[in-house]
C-alpha cells in the first residue's frame, strides 16, 4: 500500500517499508522556519511509524537539493529570531540521527550551504556525478554553517579538512565529495534515484531490527570513550540476541534458506 502526504514544502510517500520526503519548497529549495517545521513534523511522523524501515530525503527540484536557508528571510530576522531558527534546526536534525529508521539523502542537484547540513545529519548520502557543487559557503556571508555544519563536517571528513572547507567556503564535485568521502557513494546522474531507492528495498528486505541498531552503536558510541561504547555495543547485542530475527536468522543459515524477516 503507498501512502502519500503533502504540505506545502514537502510530499511524504510512504511504500514497501521506505519513506521519501520529496523536497519542494520552491527552484532552489531555500527554506525558512515554515519549512522545517515541516521537515520536523514529517521526521516526527517517520520515526513513529513501525513499518518504515529506511528514508530518502529527496529534492524535487531539477537543478538543486538545497541551497540552505533563504537569505532574505535571514536578512530580515532579528538576532535572537535567528538564534532561535538556528536552535530548531538542529534540534530536529538530531532526530535523524537517534532515529531507527536508515536515513538516505539523494543528492540530484546543487548542495550547499544548510542543504549539505541537511545531508549530512542523514547516515548516508548519495550523489549523482552531474549533480552540481556541494560545500559550505556560509564564510562568504560572514557566518559558519550553523547548523551542525562545522560539526558534522568534522566527524565526516576530519579535522582539517572541514577547517579547510569551512573558511574558504569553496565548493566542490561530486566526486571531490566521494574522494574525501563527505559523499557514500556516487552514480550516474539519470540512475542516482533509481539506484538510491534499490539500494533503500535492499536494506528494508533484511534484518532491520538488526540494521536499526547497528546506526544506533555507531552514532551514538562515537560520541562516547571507547571501553563506554563497546559496552554499550554489547547492550544492544544483546537485545538482538534476545529478538525473532536472531533466531530466524541463526535457523536460516543452518537450514541453509533465506531467512523470512520479521523486524522484530
Amino acid at each position: 500500500m503507498t501512502t502519500a502526504i503533502e504540505k506545502e514544502t514537502l510530499t511524504v510517500k510512504k511504500a514497501n517499508g521506505i519513506a521519501e520526503v520529496h523536497i519542494h519548497v520552491n527552484k532552489s529549495n531555500s527554506y525558512d522556519l515554515e519549512y522545517y517545521k515541516e521537515l520536523n513534523a514529517a521526521i516526527d511522523d517517520i520515526r513513529f511509524d513501525s513499518d518504515i524501515k529506511v528514508a530518502i530525503l529527496m529534492s524535487d527540484m531539477p537543478k538543486f537539493f538545497s541551497a540552505g536557508a533563504d537569505v532574505s528571510f535571514l536578512k530580515s530576522a532579528d538576532p535572537r529570531f535567528k538564534t532561535q531558527f538556528c536552535l530548531f534546526c538542529n534540534e530536529t536534525l538530531d532526530k535523524i540521527a537517534r532515529s531507527p529508521q536508515i536515513w538516505i539523502a539523494c543528492l540530484e542537484g546543487h548542495t550547499v550551504g544548510g542543504g549539505l547540513e541537511m545531508a549530512l545529519a542523514c547516515d548516508l548520502r548519495f550523489m549523482g556525478d552531474e549533480a552540481g557543487q556541494i560545500g559550505l559557503p556560509e564564510i562568504s556571508l560572514g557566518v559558519l554553517a550553523g547548523t551542525g555544519g562545522t560539526q558534522r563536517l568534522l566527524r565526516q571528513v576530519g579535522h582539517s579538512k572541514a577547517l579547510d572547507l569551512n573558511i574558504t567556503g569553496e565548493t566542490m564535485s561530486p566526486q571531490e565529495a566521494l574522494d574525501i568521502n563527505l559523499v557514500d557513494r556516487v552514480f550516474p546522474q539519470a540512475e542516482t534515484r533509481e539506484k538510491t531507492l534499490a539500494y533503500a528495498e535492499n536494506i528494508a528486505s533484511k534484518a532491520t531490527y538488526a540494521a536499526s541498531n547497528i546506526k544506533l552503536s555507531i552514532m551514538n558510541g562515537k560520541e562516547m570513550p571507547l571501553n563506554v561504547a563497546v559496552r554499550y555495543e554489547g547492550e544492544l547485542q544483546n537485545l538482538l540476541f534476545r529478538s525473532d530475527d536472531a533466531q530466524e536468522g541463526l535457523s536460516a543459515f543452518l537450514d541453509k534458506r533465506e531467512a523470512n524477516w520479521s523486524g522484530k
